[in-house]
């Protein structure tokens, strides 16, 4: 593949060549700094977005400007599912997590291609059904779990949606996401860092230990893992 090939997104990977053919020529290359705010909250989607090696964090905003992460969305998905399930407007607003590289469609395009094709129907459904899942279990971790737990299984999320072993991204910035306080995630990551499974340093996090993170998070991470895989079989081979 190329650098920039739009098809290192698993969802355009899986479109058969009709519909590839279709929309290859209005997908449009985006390059997006960390912290670029994608959608706002209410507003009318005008482009859908499939990253590539960009990630996406969706939020949900209060009314008193606090904030917390809902999913993460990177190269396995899209961003503006709301344009084919609904009226193209939600509560939550969304923001680049991880700069990088995406492409966007025009919003009515997409929704014409999923009233007009069975094959994309099939596949963005299955797509929602398994991001719903992430959003469900989320609410129940950030409920239920400790916040190293939470933290645990935040990384592999994220690590599964990005290109390195590295992320970078400040401790105020995971905190905004989870929506906890700072010094409670400086103190996660503390005891991450002491077992051998992350490094922390100025902004950077490396996993060191990918498989002593997932025995050290609590079962919410893989039960989204098992259900994206479930749900989407056919984008385990791109």
């Amino acid at each position: 593949m190329e650098p920039y090939d739009a098809r290192q997104n698993r969802l355009l990977a899986s479109l058969p060549d009709a519909e590839w053919q279709r929309w290859k020529s209005r997908l449009e290359p985006v390059d997006l700094p960390q912290g670029t705010v994608v959608h706002e909250a209410g507003a009318k989607r005008s482009f859908v977005y499939f990253p590539t090696s960009a990630i996406f964090s969706m939020l949900y905003v209060l009314s008193d400007g606090s904030s917390v992460e809902i999913a993460v969305v990177g190269f396995e998905g899209l961003l503006g599912g709301c344009t084919f399930l609904g009226d193209g407007t939600t509560p939550t607003s969304a923001v680049v997590l991880s700069a990088g590289m995406a492409y966007r469609l025009p919003a009515e395009l997409l929704k014409a291609e999923f009233e007009r094709s069975c094959a994309v129907r099939h596949l963005m459904l299955r797509y929602s059904q398994a991001l719903i899942t992430q959003m469900s279990q989320t609410a129940v971790c950030n409920r239920h779990h400790k916040l190293e737990n939470q933290l645990s299984r935040w990384l592999l999320l994220c690590l599964d949606r990005s290109i390195t072993d590295e992320l970078v991204v400040t401790q105020k910035l995971i905190a905004d996401m989870l929506g906890v306080r700072r010094e409670g995630v400086t103190e996660a990551a503390h005891k991450l860092q002491a077992a051998g499974l992350i490094r922390y340093a100025r902004g950077h996090i490396w996993v060191l230990d990918r498989p002593g993170l997932e025995r050290h998070t609590c079962e919410c991470y893989q039960i989204v893992k098992d259900e994206y895989d479930r749900l989407l079989p056919a984008l385990e081979a791109v």
